[in-house]
């Protein structure tokens, strides 16, 4: 069986090891929303890595959620991301940017001319958004129509095109996390009627048509989705059958030929989960599986090894470590992270964690 250390090809993708950088948000673009060149120099040093998801890039001024986080709907964006993309390609990495729109968890001020966000329908969340402010609760959301829906759609496949003119190798949709897509799946959101709600392959309908419009932009092989069928992030309770719903939705995304899954095993950033058949819906799937949430380096050469998974994703532990796949192949000690630093401010604790050569060096 392979290894974590092996290549690996992910549709039209070839990757140099199985180890993949999640997305993580880290509020550092600039006031238009733009990477900057400190983005680049944090994307740059973690290019070792198979393959580096961005941080969640919103589709549309309604997609955004927090604050300086980064967008791909305007020229600005696109040449910001290249300028990202050229260096992580110069370290020999390969970069999918992460489609987003968050959907109900916003907040009035983060909006164009302080709309409401919208969402499958006007049930608030109970989940808190970082604006000028600081945190802050949600604002009440209005529920989007039917006809407004193809609009939306045609957002994540222009997106998707700015991404791929930006040079990524890719793109991933983040249907996870509760955020727009997740917010028409679960029926714990989701109390519409029509096309769009009430039966399990209704609530499957948005997320279907907006993974067929950007493969068919893009290319299928160049394209992949982040799913997390038992997470309560953002205040949002399961599906009444997650079971059914997460099965029926890899059953109808199979025949797309995408290049993987990301699952999302349990609670964002919380405990895994072992109640839910993954193996099913990976069966279902029948493609490229990565998996994600809380794994070491035990536990993620075991996953590969045993054929349990082909990629694994690893969010915190490449923010305090931008060289991750030595360390894990020597199986060398880890920097702590300085949880302090996470969200917004500067180089501390984005581009200072010391790689082991600099440590070495020092020594």
């Amino acid at each position: 069986m392979p290894s974590l250390f092996d290549p690996i090809q992910i549709g039209d993708v070839p990757l140099d090891n199985r180890i993949v950088m999640a997305p993580l948000t880290r509020s550092r673009a600039g006031q238009d929303h733009s990477p900057t060149d400190l983005m680049v120099e944090y994307y740059r040093q973690r290019s070792s890595a198979g393959l580096i998801i961005s941080e969640a890039t919103q589709i549309s001024p309604m997609g955004q959620g927090y604050l300086n986080t980064p967008g791909i709907y305007l020229p600005e964006h696109v040449a910001g991301w290249r300028a990202v993309t050229e260096a992580v390609h110069a370290g020999g990495g390969r970069m999918f940017l992460q489609l987003w729109h968050v959907g109900r968890i916003s907040h009035t001020s983060l909006l164009p001319d302080g709309q409401a966000p919208v969402s499958s329908s006007n049930q608030r969340a109970d989940a808190q958004v970082y604006n000028a402010d600081g945190f802050v609760a949600t604002s009440q959301p209005r529920a989007l129509a039917d006809d407004e829906l193809p609009e939306l759609i045609d957002d994540y496949r222009q997106a998707a095109i700015r991404a791929m003119a930006a040079g990524c190798d890719g793109v991933e949709v983040h249907s996870a996390n509760n955020y727009l897509l997740e917010q028409f799946l679960r029926d714990s959101v989701n109390d519409r009627s029509g096309p769009y709600g009430g039966s399990i392959a209704n609530r499957c309908r948005l997320v279907v048509e907006v993974m067929q419009a950007i493969a068919e932009a893009v290319g299928p092989g160049r394209v992949g989705i982040r799913l997390s069928p038992m997470t309560t992030f953002n205040g949002t309770p399961t599906d009444s059958d997650p079971q059914a719903l997460y099965g029926e939705l890899l059953r109808q995304l199979a025949p797309l030929g995408l290049a993987y899954v990301h699952m999302i095993e349990g609670e964002t950033g919380g405990a895994r989960d072992d109640t839910l058949d993954y193996a099913a819906l990976r069966e279902a799937f029948g493609g490229t599986w990565m998996v994600n949430n809380g794994y070491d380096r035990a536990l993620a050469m075991t996953a590969v090894e045993s054929g349990r998974a082909d990629l694994v994703c690893f969010g915190r532990p490449f923010i305090s470590n931008p060289d991750l796949v030595r360390r894990l192949k020597e199986d060398a000690p880890l920097n702590d992270l300085d949880a302090d630093t996470l969200y917004g401010g500067g180089a501390k604790g984005y581009t200072d964690y010391p790689t082991l050569l600099e440590q070495e060096a020092t020594a």
